[in-house]
This record gives structure tokens, sequence and C-alpha cells, in this order.
């Protein structure tokens, strides 16, 4: 079995885990935008929303912070996840964000990309966790947010039990009380950040284990999550799970999570032509306001995902990226899905 950790109880997990933050939606670099996340808020209020990574040169460097960092109110809870290796920049970087009403900082330890390899960040860091530790001290001294690590089980050949035990405690004794992990390892040559997230095996057992060994810290499982019921069946192990494709291919999975989480209040779910239409005047305001229709449309493309006429949805709103009045278009297209999926509140 693993490494005797400091607080060692097998019988007790987190009694103070919050309701909100038992299901949480992992951040993904071109996918969870502003617009995604203002979207997902129309579906789900209490899963807890992260942020696509933001490296520390991007928020230090930035001409406009404001676009960068801003969110709108309705996204919260939402925690920002940042890419960095260097504690002092991500000391900084953490005191320009706080001040925008993040609830979390979350350092990305997990990222196995040639991008987060090249600049000393992501994955390569679970090899250094000293060097971890560092980081979330600092960010930990410059903030009052809480700070939080994503990461992986092994990379490479720095792959034991006992190896992720050390990494753990070391990291944790710095400050952090909560680990996001990835029940994959990586491997930083010979996959892509694709076949990462596909082709090591999952090993769900090493992340009950951790949460065995560190009754004290907040452990999230993440990887291959695809439905609430696995996800309930992995919170018997572990204070919360994280999920990340399924969000994006199938949002409207957790129409009803609100309702799951609240079984005390009786709160409407809503039905699918209701999110299109409340999400119509967020898009349109901001592709007049010069937005890209691509990233506002794309949130919308897996909506209607295992729904008759499904197809022809998705098949629609990739025509209107092709055509000369979108606006009209989309609103055509919202007339005609109203008018097919006559569902029930």
């Amino acid at each position: 079995m693993g490494m005797e950790a400091p607080f060692r109880n097998k019988n007790m997990l987190n009694p103070q885990r919050k309701l909100i933050n038992l299901y949480r939606i992992a951040p993904m670099m071109g996918w969870t935008t502003r617009h995604y996340r203002y979207f997902f808020r129309l579906i789900c209020k209490k899963a807890q929303l992260y942020t696509e990574m933001l490296t520390t040169g991007a928020i230090l460097n930035s001409s406009q912070r404001d676009r960068l960092l801003s969110f709108d109110e309705s996204e919260k809870s939402l925690a920002i996840q940042l890419g960095g290796g260097v504690a002092a920049d991500l000391a900084k970087a953490a005191k320009i964000v706080e001040p925008y009403g993040y609830s979390e900082i979350n350092l990305n330890v997990g990222c196995p990309s040639d991008r987060v390899k090249s600049g000393c960040f992501g994955a390569i860091l679970f090899k250094e966790p000293s060097v971890v530790a560092d980081c979330v001290a600092e960010v930990c001294a410059a903030v009052k947010l809480p700070v939080t690590v994503k990461t992986r089980i092994g990379v490479d050949d720095y792959e034991s039990y006992a190896y992720l035990t050390k990494f753990i405690q070391e990291v944790s004794l710095a400050g952090c009380q909560t680990f996001i992990i990835h029940a994959r390892k990586a491997w930083l040559q010979g996959l892509s950040p694709k076949e990462n997230r596909e082709i090591p095996p999952l090993n769900y057992q090493w992340v009950y284990q951790i949460k065995r060994d560190f009754p004290h810290l907040t452990i999230v499982l993440n990887g291959g999550i695809d439905s609430l019921s696995a996800a309930q069946a992995h919170l018997q192990q572990v204070d919360g799970v994280m999920l990340g494709r399924v969000a994006w291919y199938n949002p409207y999975l957790f129409a009803e999570l609100d309702a799951l989480l609240s079984p005390q209040k009786i709160l409407m779910i809503p039905n699918r032509t209701s999110i299109v239409l409340n999400y119509f005047p967020y898009l349109e305001k901001a592709f007049i306001s010069g937005e890209n229709l691509s990233p506002l449309i794309q949130p919308l493309l897996g909506l209607f995902h295992g729904v008759a006429g499904g197809r022809r949805w998705r098949q629609k709103l990739s025509e209107i990226l092709q055509g000369r009045n979108p606006l009209i278009e989309i609103k055509e297209i919202v007339h005609e899905i109203v008018s097919r999926f006559s569902e029930k509140p």
C-alpha cells in the first residue's frame, strides 16, 4: 500500500466538502471560453467552472488584461487556471488576477502539450515537486484565494504510488489543500495531447488511495468520467469529480445536476429550446460588438446531442458560419428549433 502520511484515518472522508465543489468542469484550451461558460450557466448553476489555462506570460505582458481576465457575473463560481513554473511570476500573476473575483487559483501540473514542455510548466513540473511547492507557497503568500493543483498520477518514468504520495505530501505542506488528479500518467514524448487523454490506462485506485492516505486534503478525481451516474459512484471514494469532454459534446447532461444537488428544493430543469432562446441575446450582443461568430456558435453544437434532429441542428449551425447574414440565419434556426423541439419544461 501507499506510504504513511500525516493525519491518516482510513475511515474518514472529508465531511466539510461543499456541494458546489462536488462537480467541476475541466479547463479545456479553446473550449471553456467565456462564451461557453455563459452558455453552460444557462444549463447548470452549481458545477464549478474553470477558465482555459492562462500562462503567467500572457497575464503579465497583456496590454488588454480586462478583456483577458474579466467575466460575466453569471459565470461564478469560476476558478482560473494558471500555467507557469516560476514562483515569482506566478505570485505576480495571482495578484493581478485576484481583484477580478475568481473563486480559486489552479496551477496546471498536468498538461502534456509541446507548448508547456518548452515553457517548463504543465506536466513536466510533476518531476519537480519542490518547484511546485515553491510556486504554491509564493502564490499562497501573495493572495487570499485558495490555491489548488491539477496533476497526473505520473509522468514518463516518474510513475509509482510512492512518488505520487511524495508529490502530494510536499506540495500540500506548501499550502495546497485541494488536488485535482487526472487518473492517467502522461508521456511527454511519443503521444499527442489527445492520445495522452485516451491511451494511458486509467488508474482510479491510486486516486482513491490518496484520499485514504490524506483524509485532511480535498481530492478531486478527473479522467474518463462520462456520466453523472459514474461521477456519483466515484464520489463514494473522493471529495469531488471533474468532467471534461462530455461537458462540451453533451452539455445538456448537466441540466438535472442542480436539482440533484438540491433535493430539498423544487427546481425547474431548463429545456433545450429555452436555453437556446436565453443564449441568443448574449450571442447577438457579442457578435454586434465585434466578437468572432465561431466561438459564439460552437458551445451550441452539442446541445441536442442524442436527440432526434440533433444532426440537422449541428449541420445548420455549421452552415451559418459560412453565411452572409449570420444573425438573420441564427434567428431562423432558433425559430425552427423552437417549433421543432416542443419539449415540456
